[in-house]
């Protein structure tokens, strides 16, 4: 994929639908008792692979049309119990997300199950489940014996812990809460900080019966989920992820006569530290037509062009941006100071190691980067009228070919430097963003002002 510069971007995108929800609504339609319909369905790879597991294991899921003629995925449950032992492997291909939250509904099954994915996500570390899991009683099996897939999953019998995570993991935490529905006392599960909330909000929902409970005494966040109750199908409406808007937040804030309105996105507050960056940032974000789809705030973004300044990024926010971190190190190599980014070492067992691949990224582009073992400090451009460096240059960034290493985030950063790059910008293996945002490259063409 070839990526030019672009004048001016303006016009209208509704990003497609929340990943994360968009998984947690297939999963827990699948254990509750009734019809789960949800629109605005995430029509990824990644998410299709959770659809192609929980059919393996006897689930009856179709894609229909309302009377409008929107997509709806409909799911039909056949509750807590109502999973069976699927035929062969599953298969969870590039997404971590897929293995981590079905290990915690497996645990709880009567049955063996096995599941493996693409040669990425068996790289991905699994530890940070199989620990929780074993020790409510679940027996697993790495078969390399390196606490990677493929895993044999011996579930069934699972008794309550009280859990202490030392990463602010959703995964983690969805993975142990999905369990607990099947423990015989109430499970207490407490994290570093608050990591992203939508199990919890769709548990409930369902008709889970959980609380929060923080740790006073350490700090912690914390919740506990009670077993015995029965889910019951909703109706689900998945908002616009805005981990796929902030590719297009970071491209209407970087280039220039840019204005940009983004319609129907999520913004969570365990989710929206990339709002968070930019007003730290000086960027002119403005958020309209607030309100609620089922239990999710939505909103409307309207971005434009700005002179972004540096600054720190580090703590507790990290768990609310973590996917957005290659976009935001392309919009401080864009700013004036040094933005340091810190406590994100997370990064480094994604997909592929982020932060590694960022690094490189942004020195392939002509930017000065100095990685840490848990960030990197960016030393952003001086001033908008500095930019320019050297006689006809035009672009803020060198182009450079990029290989992402089939990484769909890195992927739609480097396309996003792409646009404010002095020569073409070439991105090896492109459609891996097909993994989350099918038609990124077309909505992004669709901007540019001719």
């Amino acid at each position: 994929m070839i990526i030019e510069r672009a004048a001016a971007l303006r016009g209208t995108v509704k990003v497609p639908g929340d990943k994360s929800i968009s998984h947690r609504s297939v999963m827990l339609g699948s254990i509750a008792e009734g019809t789960t319909y949800v629109r605005g369905f995430l029509n990824s790879a990644d998410c299709q692979a959770t659809i192609a597991c929980f059919r393996k294991m006897g689930i009856r899921i179709e894609e229909l049309r309302d009377s409008d003629g929107e997509r709806v995925v409909a799911i039909y449950g056949k509750g807590l119990r109502g999973l069976t032992k699927s035929p062969d492997m599953l298969d969870a291909m590039n997404s971590g997300t897929t293995t981590r939250l079905i290990a915690g509904i497996l645990a709880g099954q009567p049955f063996d199950s096995f599941i493996t994915g693409d040669a990425s996500l068996r790289k991905r570390p699994m530890k940070r489940i199989i620990d929780p899991l074993s020790e409510m009683g679940c027996h697993i099996i790495s078969a390399n014996d390196d606490n990677c897939l493929p895993l044999k999953i011996s579930g069934g019998d699972l008794h309550a812990i009280r859990y202490h995570s030392n990463v602010a993991s959703a995964q983690v935490k969805s993975c142990v809460l999905l369990a607990a529905l099947y423990a015989e006392d109430p499970t207490f599960f407490y994290e570093p900080s608050l990591s992203r909330n939508h199990t919890e909000l769709m548990l409930g929902a369902f008709g889970a019966n959980l609380k929060l409970k923080n740790d006073t005494r350490t700090g912690e966040k914390g919740v506990i989920i009670y077993p015995g109750t029965i889910l019951r199908g909703q109706n689900i409406t998945v908002p616009g992820d805005i981990s796929s808007a902030a590719y297009f937040i970071a491209a209407g804030l970087l280039v220039p006569k840019s204005e940009i309105r983004l319609t129907g996105v999520g913004i969570n507050e365990t989710r929206d530290g990339i709002l968070r960056v930019v007003r730290a940032m000086g960027g002119d974000v403005r958020i309209q037509n607030v309100h609620m789809e089922g239990r999710e705030p939505v909103a409307d973004l309207v971005v434009r062009s700005s002179e972004l300044k540096a600054c720190s990024i580090g703590g507790d926010i990290i768990p609310a941006l973590i996917d957005e971190l290659p976009v935001i190190a392309v919009m401080a190599a864009c700013a004036g100071g040094i933005t340091r980014i810190r406590d994100a070492s997370e990064l480094r067992v994604k997909e592929s190691d982020r932060l590694r691949l960022i690094v490189d990224s942004l020195r392939a582009m002509g930017v000065t980067v100095e990685e840490t073992d848990d960030g990197m400090d960016i030393y952003g451009m001086a001033s908008q009228k500095e930019r320019v460096r050297g006689p006809g240059r035009l672009g803020l960034l060198q182009g450079a070919e990029i290989d992402p290493h089939l990484d769909h985030r890195m992927a739609m950063a480097c396309a996003v430097a792409g646009l404010i790059s002095d020569t073409p910008m070439i991105i090896k293996d492109a459609d891996c963003v097909k993994i989350s945002y099918p038609r990124f490259y077309s909505d992004l063409d669709s901007l540019r002002v001719v």
